[in-house]
Order: structure tokens, then sequence, then C-alpha cells
């Protein structure tokens, strides 16, 4: 059954939506906050924060809640439900794919939670700039740790996340065992020695905007970075950057509902409106993060300003999806706080 809102609304309701900032921002305004101002007549206060839990705890723990809606990542989602500082919304219908299949069929697995619901898929990825690659370019994750046949400095993020996992592919561990792996005492010493083999030559980058930076700088011969972050290099400042898909690592995005939000039936709406179909494509037809819905990727079409057929730029278009891994939340949640300890130290020796 199709989700259906009326437009009798009073012109001086309002709805917080807080999100990351930046171009994802505004791709998600053209997406399809827009739409909703248009649909419903409520209108939206866009609000940037830099991701985390810190100020939802501060709100709900004070009883002071003014924000509405949150744009979230998987861990913080996670965290944030088990913690009582989100609604439970796993009760809200939720639009049908176009074709009429059901909501609950046609998001990916695992895409539906009881505080939150996906909106799509992002990857962090390896980056090389063309422009200084002279024969064969790197194609693979073991290509990055390659310095005798692709010499130069590495940008990596300050964070076990993603780089231990990289450190066991290119030792030779299959995706589908890394975290089988790095549960193991052995397979953590395992990741750090491969590391190791690099780690006077990395350059360690703390914000997403660093890593494109650091590459159109010269100051490193491949990076890793935030799959948007590079499209945006590639497409609106014509960088000569080529992502290497192999490796990729997966998360999602999801919009949460603040427990105690002030305006909980337009924030009800406003999940239902977004996590369309039409929502998701929306926002892909601005910046490379793919809808989380089977229905989203055959209708990603062009880029809204630039015209560039926007799905090869996706990370979940067949092309790049040899050999990728999902972040695995659970591992990160229970031992997040542990593993940061041993690689600041590791970092600091």
């Amino acid at each position: 059954m199709a989700v259906v809102w009326t437009t009798g609304t009073s012109a001086e309701e309002t709805l917080t939506v807080v999100s990351f900032g930046g171009s994802y921002a505004k791709a998600c305004v053209d997406g399809y906050h827009k739409s909703f101002e248009e649909e419903t007549g409520i209108k939206i206060k866009l609000e940037d924060y830099n991701g985390g839990l810190a100020q939802v705890r501060a709100q709900v723990d004070a009883g002071a809640v003014h924000w509405d809606v949150l744009d979230t990542e998987s861990a913080p989602l996670m965290i944030g439900c088990d913690e009582g500082v989100f609604e439970e919304v796993s009760d809200l219908e939720l639009p049908p794919a176009p074709d009429g299949t059901p909501a609950a069929d046609d998001f990916f697995d695992g895409m539906l939670f009881d505080c939150g619901v996906g909106t799509l898929v992002y990857a962090t990825v390896m980056v090389y700039n063309s422009e200084n690659v002279d024969g064969e370019p790197p194609s693979t994750v073991k290509d990055f740790f390659d310095l005798e046949k692709f010499p130069g400095r590495r940008g990596m993020r300050r964070s076990p996340s993603g780089n231990l996992a990289w450190a066991l592919m290119a030792d030779g561990v299959p995706s589908d065992r890394i975290y089988e792996e790095l549960s193991t005492e052995k397979g953590l010493q395992r990741a750090f020695r491969k590391l190791d083999t690099i780690k006077e030559h990395v350059i360690w980058w703390e914000t997403g905007a660093q890593a494109p930076q650091l590459l159109a700088d010269g100051e490193v011969f491949m990076t890793t970075a935030w799959n948007g972050r590079i499209f945006n290099a590639q497409v609106l400042e014509n960088q000569p950057f080529v992502i290497i898909w192999d490796g990729h690592i997966r998360d999602y995005g999801a919009l949460a509902i603040v427990a105690g939000a002030p305006n909980l039936e337009n924030a009800k709406k406003f999940l239902q409106h977004a996590t369309s179909t039409r929502g998701m494509v929306g926002v892909a037809n601005h910046i490379s993060y793919a809808p989380v819905r089977h229905s989203g990727l055959p209708l990603v079409g062009k880029h809204a300003t630039t015209g560039v057929d926007m799905k090869p730029h996706m990370p979940t278009f067949p092309a790049n999806s040899k050999n990728f891994l999902w972040y695995d939340i659970e591992f990160w949640t229970d031992r997040e706080d542990e593993l940061i300890e041993r690689f600041n130290s590791w970092l600091s020796r």
C-alpha cells in the first residue's frame, strides 16, 4: 500500500534534520528535502554535526531535545539504539518500490533496523592520481602495500578500522575470512606486521577532505579515501583520480529519530519520504552513494549538474563489486576502544 500524506499542514510546522554538511547535505536537500517540503508543507531546518552520539546523548539526558531526525552511520545507530537515545521505528510503514514490491522485500538485507532505516551505501576505497603513473597502474589492495612496484608515500586514515582489514587482504587473507582472522591475536599480529612494511611511508589523515587534497598536492602516490569525496574531486574539480574498487570497505548511512523528538509525527513522515526509492535515487543523482533498495540502482541516472552517468560510480555497481568487505558493526562496537588504543600505541613506536 502506498504511503500518502495530506498537504493541509500548517505553514508553521517545522522539522529539524541534522546531517554531515558539505556536498552530501546538499545532495540530500536536492534529492528529497525540497520535495518533502513541497508535498507536506513542513519546513525543514537543516543543521550540521560531525557524527557520533555526544550531542544526542546530551540532549536526551537533559530532557531538552531540539533535534528531530539524525543522519547517522552504522555503529552510532546500533549503539544509540541500545542506549535508548533513538525512537523505535520498526513498525513504521515504508513506501513500496515503484513496481509495488513491498518495502521489506525491496530493501537490502539488514537495512531495516529497530531504531532507523538505511538510506545509502558508501565505500572507503584506494585511489591514485593517473598523472603520476607510468606503465601498468595499481589495481589491487596488494599493490597499495607494494612499495617496490609502486614507490611513493601512502595516505591512510588515522584509525584501525579499514587499515587492519586491508593489511590482511594484502597478506593474502580472503575477504570472507578477514573478521575471523582479526578476532584472533595471531591475526591482529599479522595485520600489524603487514602495516609495519609501509608505516614509514604513510601520511595519516583524519578528515574526509584531507585525503583527496594529499593526492592533489602530490604528497602521496596513493591514498585511502571515501568514495564520495573522490567522485566530487573527479567530476566537479576535474582531478585525474582513479578509484581502485578491489577490496573496498562498505558501510551504510541511515536515518534515525532522536528519542523525545519535538516533532515526532513529522519526523516519521520524513523517514518515509527520504527512504523511498525516489528519495534514494534523488541523492544518488547528486553524489556517488548507492541506494539500499533493489529498485534503486536501475533508476539511477545522470549527475544532476554535470550529466555524468552515475551508475559506474556507485559502490554497488556490478563491475565494482567483485571483491569488497562490509564494515562489521558487531566486531567494531565490541572492540573499537581496545583496538584504537593498540593502534595508537603502534603508531607511537
